[in-house]
């Protein structure tokens, strides 16, 4: 049932929870006179609609966030319509109410739709995707609960079961009076039996706890009142007073201790004699709060003004790519153009492809805007997402800075959305459902709310560059139809930045085959001139970048003898070897499942001493850097050394201040990364960019290889950048060289094209998964006739391609099959048979995931 609820003032947020207990159906009293639809947050029932009725005393709009009974549990649920009557096939008598409003009018109109469309386009329930927009802990199911009720006569319980007398002891000993029903079942056997006997007697009853969303953080304030005369006071208990009052008149109880290094006695003391109020208030957790100096804006190159002229004078819908070359100013102009949407009272959306690019982003913002950016990603708390969530509700200007969740920050006037680096493939959400692509969902979100939307990349993907860039007429650009029916047509705009601000020149690139190093004897990982470069560093007191495709150690150990490969038990790959420092213990570890183990003394196929750990992570640079310079300072920085909270901003910092000569890292360090001192950036091994199974490789290993060379040169001293590859002559390495990008682009383009790959057709990938092989075997089979285009249809219609293994054939004891459907620019893009069709198909042992335009194809 489709809806579009009226925009409502969200600039309240009311939180409530409903008393435990209570009829859950409607039993005689005053009839409703409303009646609600909802979708619950249930597995298998977050495809329907269900009819409750609305109790006198609460007030239902659709949009709402509500906590409904459904069969024993109390589940989340969103209001989706209301109405005056219920189905005409539904007894009224039998509806049940709704038991309280979580959150009152959270969906505005427009903010509806666009989860609606989401909803639709990526084939997943309407709930999950409000799961997804939604801060964690918002919908969640409640827990069943046991109390004592009623009156049991004295030496009653010798009568009952032991499981029953055993009941009524715990409860009797609990300091709350009740317990949850889990933790009943497992301390007492044949719970069951003995709750039913004394629900019977009436001496217990259960209740459901309905779900909690985050709690507010509450900090005590300290007031000053005044002193009333007769009062006596000691020196100690004035000067309290004394900092309190030029302080203000209020501070925050651990604020004043600190600051008078006092203890809370005292200032309860005061409290006592009337002098002071203490209160509790809420705190909100917005992260990062460090005082920073105010930043102005910079003067602009001639391309950089004429870029922002032209985003200034857009009004309503429009679509920029602003490509730029690394290190020609693009955040800048990101700033400058953001600063009017603020005056006019509107806010901003600013994306970001990886958590660890959001400190130093922020920094820069905050710096221009202060207390108007707030961040929003997975990397916060939930209590932080949930504050910062409630910010947005505000209305006030804002400008929202995060990871692709961040496109469904609730901001009730939206003036800019900005994808940064928009190229970058972790804007695309691969599991779980919606596998959404941010900047699709940004391309609807600025349509419905109006205002333009800005992409800006170095390299923008070949889907933007089509869609984008200025080209001469082109009858397969005019057969491209990637966007049919999901975006209405808006004026595009191509702006340029070809230069580097302050006339930087771009970092030379020097490509070094490995081969012909290997020939001159050098047995190192590293090249001679990388080598001479890194000895540089330490001479002239420079910084560098080392960048490396994994983390890790090595990529798989294997025997010498036999050729036996380590693989894990439970998933199709091999085991890494993880060896971060001499004192650590070595361990094998699967990068899919978490499985590790301790490295085997020999060969478990053939018992030879012979193992060898091949391939390169940042763990075996950082060692080799060790021992062969052992002069330099070396940070690693990859997804194993920034697990913990703000680990991205230390080490980010402490190569910023100098305490490093030399990064080591993974694809983290090509995105976004500003350090002026970086004059050198190595790539270890490009080889592994390029040898992935995937149409897209090509793009992905230019896109990756530009980008982290243009980490250097930054400041006043010129760069110079060393790529190290088998492949010197690989078409991606060499348009790096020559810093190409146009003349890649086409080529690519032209072999997309041939075999109507993206952006030249459109790509829906079925995945199926399960713990029996044959049973997999056989619903993907099934699936794929049903999928076959019509007889006599198959020269305009999609194809199929598969089934076929995954390339990860199993992971954790799951085996993976899967289909490709392939539609030509002609064809429209869509499942051939209902979703809920191919669903009935598939056994509830096996799990059927939809990846429309995927990335990756494994």
């Amino acid at each position: 049932m489709p809806f579009s609820p009226e925009t409502c003032d969200l600039s309240v947020v009311s939180l409530a929870v409903a008393e435990p207990g209570g009829a859950y159906e409607w039993r005689g009293g005053d009839r409703p006179s409303q009646w609600v639809d909802v979708l619950v947050d249930l597995p298998g029932e977050d495809r329907k609609l269900w009819t409750y009725a609305v109790p006198p005393d609460l007030s239902v709009r659709p949009g709402d966030i509500l906590s409904v009974p459904f069969g024993s549990q109390q589940l989340g649920a969103i209001a989706v319509a209301t109405g005056d009557r219920p189905p005409q096939d539904l007894d009224p008598e039998a509806v049940k109410a709704v038991e309280d409003v979580v959150v009152s009018g959270f969906f505005p109109a427009s903010y509806w739709a666009l989860l609606e469309r989401v909803a639709a386009y990526y084939y997943t329930p309407l709930i999950q995707v409000i799961k997804t927009a939604l801060p964690p802990g918002l919908l969640g199911k409640s827990q069943r609960r046991i109390r004592l009720s009623g009156d049991i006569p004295k030496g009653a319980e010798v009568f009952c079961t032991p499981a029953a007398r055993q009941i009524l002891e715990l409860l009797g000993e609990s300091k709350t009076g009740d317990y949850s029903w889990i933790y009943l079942r497992r301390q007492v056997p044949n719970a069951t039996r003995g709750l039913h006997e004394l629900s019977k007697k009436g001496w217990v009853e259960s209740y459901l706890e309905p779900p909690k969303p985050p709690r507010a953080k509450l900090q005590k304030a300290v007031t000053f009142v005044g002193v009333e005369p007769g009062v006596e006071l000691t020196d100690r208990q004035h000067e309290v007073l004394e900092v309190l009052r030029r302080r203000g008149g209020e501070l925050w109880l651990t604020e004043l201790q600190q600051i008078c290094h006092t203890s809370s006695g005292l200032i309860q003391t005061l409290e006592s004699k009337g002098c002071v109020e203490i209160d509790e208030r809420e705190v909100l957790r917005t992260g990062d709060r460090r005082r920073r100096e105010r930043d102005r804006p910079k003067d602009l190159t001639n391309y950089q003004e004429s870029a922002l002229t032209t985003l200034n004078d857009l009004r309503g819908f429009n679509r920029v790519l602003l490509h730029g070359v690394t290190g020609s100013g693009k955040t800048e102009v990101y700033l400058q153009a953001i600063a009017p949407i603020l005056d006019r009272g509107a806010s901003a959306i600013v994306l970001v492809p990886e958590i660890g690019l959001t400190p130093q982003l922020c920094d820069r913002f905050r710096a221009r805007f202060g207390d108007k950016v707030l961040v929003y990603h997975s990397g916060l708390s939930d209590g932080e997402r949930y504050d910062s969530w409630r910010q947005m509700l505000a209305g006030s200007p804002q400008i929202v800075i995060g990871t692709r969740s961040a496109i469904f920050a609730p901001l009730p006037k939206l003036g800019a959305i900005v994808l940064d680096e928009e190229y970058d493939d972790s804007y695309k959400q691969d599991r779980p459902s919606p596998t959404y692509h941010a900047r699709t969902v940004a391309e609807w979100r600025a349509e419905l709310a109006d205002c333009p939307l800005i992409l800006g990349s170095a390299t923008p993907s070949l889907e933007t560059w089509v869609d984008y860039a200025p080209t001469e007429p082109d009858p397969t650009r005019d057969r491209y139809r990637r966007r049919q029916a999901t975006v209405s047509p808006a004026p595009t705009h191509y702006l340029s930045l070809p230069e580097r601000i302050h006339g930087r020149a771009l970092p030379p690139v020097e490509v070094v085959d490995m081969r012909q190093e290997f020939r001159k004897g050098n047995k190192s990982i590293f090249s001679e001139s990388l080598q001479a470069g890194l000895n540089q560093l330490v001479e002239t007191g420079q910084q560098g970048i080392l960048f490396i495709h994994r983390r890790g150690h090595s990529s798989f150990v294997s025997c010498r003898s036999c050729g036996y490969v380590m693989e894990c038990p439970h998933c199709d790959v091999s085991l890494s070897y993880h060896h971060t420092h001499e004192a650590a213990a070595e361990r094998l570890r699967c990068h899919y499942c978490g499985y590790s183990q301790s490295p085997l003394d020999r060969c478990p196929d053939c018992h030879s001493p012979y193992f060898k750990h091949f391939g390169s992570g940042t763990q075996r640079v950082t060692q080799a850097l060790a021992k062969q310079f052992p002069e330099l300072r070396v940070i690693r920085f990859d997804s194993d050394t920034t697990r913990t909270k703000d680990a991205h901003r230390i080490l980010l910092t402490r190569f910023a201040n100098k305490e490093a000569d030399l990064l080591v890292g993974t694809q983290m360090l090509t995105k976004g990364l500003d350090i002026p001192q970086v004059t050198l950036v190595g790539v270890v091994a490009a080889d592994g960019l390029l040898n992935l199974c995937d149409y897209r490789a090509a793009e992905r290993a230019f896109q990756t290889l530009t980008q982290v060379v243009g980490r250097a040169g930054r400041g006043g001293d010129r760069g110079r950048a060393v790529i190290q590859t088998y492949n010197p002559d690989h078409p991606a390495i060499e348009a790096v060289r020559r810093q190409q990008y146009e003349q890649f682009i086409q080529a690519e383009l032209e072999t997309r094209e041939a075999l109507h790959y993206p952006p030249y057709g459109r790509l829906i990938l079925l995945k199926v998964s399960g713990m029996d092989e044959a049973t997999v075997c056989e619903t993907i089979a099934e699936l794929a006739h049903m999928l076959q285009p019509e007889p006599g249809w198959e020269d305009i219609a999609h194809e199929v391609l598969g089934p076929s293994p995954a390339p990860i054939a199993r992971v954790s004891n799951r085996y993976r099959w899967q289909l490709l459907l392939k539609f030509p620019p002609w064809v429209p893009v869509h499942l051939p048979r209902p979703l809920e069709e191919l669903r009935s198909r598939c056994p509830h042992t096996v799990r059927l995931a939809i990846d429309v335009d995927p990335l990756n194809l494994g």
